[in-house]
């Protein structure tokens, strides 16, 4: 049987910033990292459910210490903002969970950088905000974890148009920033190892878990609710081996981050069936993450167009 709980070590004295915990996966992530004694920074675009965040964390843990800042991943200009104030804060992050996404729009839309969204968002913004905080990561040797999903198995680069603005494909565009999410994960931890920053970075995955993540997007530009989202969230009840709720699709992320047993460049999802659902486990990596010529050329790309990037270090081979 799926092993479905995970005890976290102390967290006391350390800093965690948990993009997209404004509810969902997420939110799960913060109230389990403040109940076990971590600090929280909330980067949230929504200020009135970011607040309702924090009064569902202090629920869960009085004594929790959390801060709300500004962040729309949407936009590299907000993300510049919260990384200046973060480092004019001048406190070492010893967390970083890149968490934040949306998921197939039905149709295609744009950050405000003129990015595909669903590249723009779960793979560009937070690889400019991993390069905009780095000093603080550094100081603190963090450990930062960045979200990938179970769509990254079957993603692949369409190097020729990465933004979609030929023929789009909602699931194909989202495989792609997710399969980037991953590559990037990989690649910094590479190359935190080649120039000692002392980073160790790795990759999650929630496996098949009901949040708004999947039911807004389908639901994007319009004012009717799907019929596959009101069959999404009925899911967890009629086949809970194959979806589960937040408190458990939650467990990989959680264990990535905080298990002294977890590993830089490594892999965490569900250990239950087809890794859809359980409790936490270290997956071989997707035969589409096994490339580190395309880790490095995706690194490359968002460098170019994020206009941010990484101290010069030499990746190791």
């Amino acid at each position: 049987m799926a092993r479905t709980t995970y005890e976290i070590p102390d967290q006391a004295g350390k800093l965690a910033v948990v993009t997209g915990a404004s509810d969902g996966l997420g939110l799960q992530i913060a109230v389990r990292l403040a109940s076990a004694g971590a600090e929280l920074v909330l980067p949230v675009r929504n200020r009135a459910k970011g607040a309702a965040a924090v009064e569902r964390i202090r629920s869960a843990a009085p004594r929790a210490r959390v801060r709300i800042r500004d962040l729309d991943l949407a936009s590299l200009e907000s993300v510049r903002a919260l990384g200046d104030t973060l480092l004019a804060e001048g406190r070492p992050v010893d967390i970083l969970i890149n968490n934040a996404a949306v998921m197939t729009p039905p149709t295609r839309h744009e950050t405000q950088d003129g990015f595909e969204l669903q590249l723009g968002t779960n793979f560009l913004g937070h690889f400019a905000l991993t390069a905009r905080v780095f000093p603080l990561l550094r100081e603190a040797s963090a450990r930062v974890t960045s979200l990938s999903a179970l769509a990254a198995r079957v993603g692949s680069f369409q190097w020729d148009d990465l933004q979609y603005r030929g023929t789009y494909k909602a699931m194909k565009a989202y495989g792609q920033s997710k399969l980037a999410q991953m590559l990037f994960a990989l690649e910094l931890d590479r190359r935190s190892r080649a120039a000692g920053w002392g980073i160790v970075s790795n990759t999650a995955h929630p496996g098949l878990t009901v949040t708004n993540l999947q039911t807004s997007g389908w639901n994007m530009g319009t004012n009717k609710i799907s019929m596959r989202t009101k069959s999404f969230r009925a899911a967890p009840r009629v086949l809970p081996f194959l979806v589960q709720w937040p408190e458990t699709g939650a467990l990989p992320t959680l264990y990535a981050a905080t298990s002294p047993a977890a590993r830089g460049g490594a892999f965490y999802g569900p250990d239950g069936f087809g890794h859809l659902t359980g409790g936490p486990a270290e997956e071989p990596l997707y035969k589409t993450a096994e490339d580190p010529d395309a880790a490095r050329r995706i690194w490359a790309e968002a460098e170019r167009l994020t206009r941010t990037g990484f101290p010069a270090a030499s990746p190791a081979q």
